[in-house]
């Protein structure tokens, strides 16, 4: 069952069916959000998926990170549910207002699913939902870049028709060792059907 609430998606079970998932945009924390935010990035962080982070930083750094994403007034945090529990999140970014020549270009950033929520369709759903949101605010490219270790991320991002414009050799250190980045970009007015 799909139902759709200004810019929400849920798509849940009738009784006895698979997990209820759902994405939403998220103005302020409610009940165990933050808690919930914080374990699903703590998990993506152990796993490799750290948007930055190699290692789980102390809770309260991390509460104070994702309080701080909300006061942003160029950014909107977006969370996915997995049964009514954030499961994982991605941002957009739109250029601050000085920014004329790249009025219509935002970012997608920050984006990630911990490992006990995968395979629900929740990372194409939180990706849809901010080009959705980017279209809405009038922008008309998104990027992002994401490390060459993050390979489900990519295909993701190729099969919803991001194109990869560039690398870059030395864009992470990890435990020594360069990895490189990659970046993408989508033209949000291409609305080729994305490949599943």
């Amino acid at each position: 069952m799909s139902v759709s609430h200004d810019r929400d998606v849920i798509q849940g079970p009738i009784q006895g069916g698979p997990p209820a998932t759902m994405v939403e945009r998220v103005t302020e924390f409610a009940g165990p959000d933050l808690h919930d935010l914080c374990d699903a990035a703590e998990a993506a962080i152990s796993d490799g998926g750290g948007f930055g982070w190699l290692k789980s930083p102390p809770r309260h750094v991390m509460e104070t990170y994702w309080k701080g994403v909300l006061l942003v007034p160029e950014r909107d945090l977006f969370v996915a549910r997995l049964d009514r529990t954030v499961a994982g999140s991605a941002q957009l970014v739109r250029p601050p207002r000085y920014n004329e020549a790249q009025a219509t270009v935002g970012q997608l950033t920050t984006s990630f699913i911990a490992p006990w929520a995968r395979g629900h369709g929740l990372a194409r759903m939180v990706v849809q939902e901010v080009e959705d949101a980017a279209r809405a605010a009038g922008l008309r490219v998104l990027n992002l870049d994401v490390r060459e270790t993050q390979e489900a991320a990519i295909k993701l991002y190729e099969t919803m028709g991001y194109r990869r414009w560039g690398t870059h050799p030395h864009y992470a250190l990890i435990e020594g060792k360069w990895r490189t980045g990659l970046y993408f970009c989508k033209d949000l007015g291409d609305e080729a059907p994305a490949v599943a």
